[in-house]
């Protein structure tokens, strides 16, 4: 058990001495106040800031997968045609179109259909603006006396 502590602390001093060198190497002026210091962020990926519209066609159940992962990555606006697959097997497009809504659910983002051969799935950075459905209003009848 001594020795793991051991072996910790040698990491430990091992990884502040590394910081110290880098510290040293791209500090200007060669003040070593303490309050200079080099953020370094390791293991994290740049996307781009850019929105990706992607166009899908749903031609079988296992082109989900290609929307699912595109959604995920948090930078893609799903446009899909459901079209033949619709023609093909209704069955299969409501399983699709369920589980691309869980998906988009989780990620908290909008689905939406527009017209009768198109979703559109976004993440949660964007909003489909969706009109309320309008209420057809019985004409009144007036009766005079």
């Amino acid at each position: 058990m001594k020795d793991l502590r051991n072996l910790y602390k040698y990491t430990q001093v091992k990884i502040i001495m590394i910081f110290d060198k880098i510290k040293k190497a791209f500090s200007t002026g060669g003040s070593d106040s303490g309050d200079e210091y080099l953020e370094i962020d390791i293991g994290k990926e740049e996307h781009e800031s850019k929105v990706l519209v992607k166009l899908f066609a749903l031609k079988e159940y296992d082109d989900v997968n290609d929307v699912l992962s595109a959604l995920r990555e948090g930078y893609t606006i799903a446009i899909i045609d459901i079209k033949t697959l619709r023609q093909k097997d209704s069955i299969e497009l409501k399983r699709a179109v369920s589980k691309i809504k869980k998906t988009v659910d989780a990620l908290e983002g909008n689905i939406a259909g527009f017209g009768e051969n198109t979703v559109i799935a976004t993440p949660s950075f964007a909003k489909i603006h969706k009109q309320p459905a309008k209420v057809k209003e019985e004409k009144k009848k007036f009766d005079y006396y």
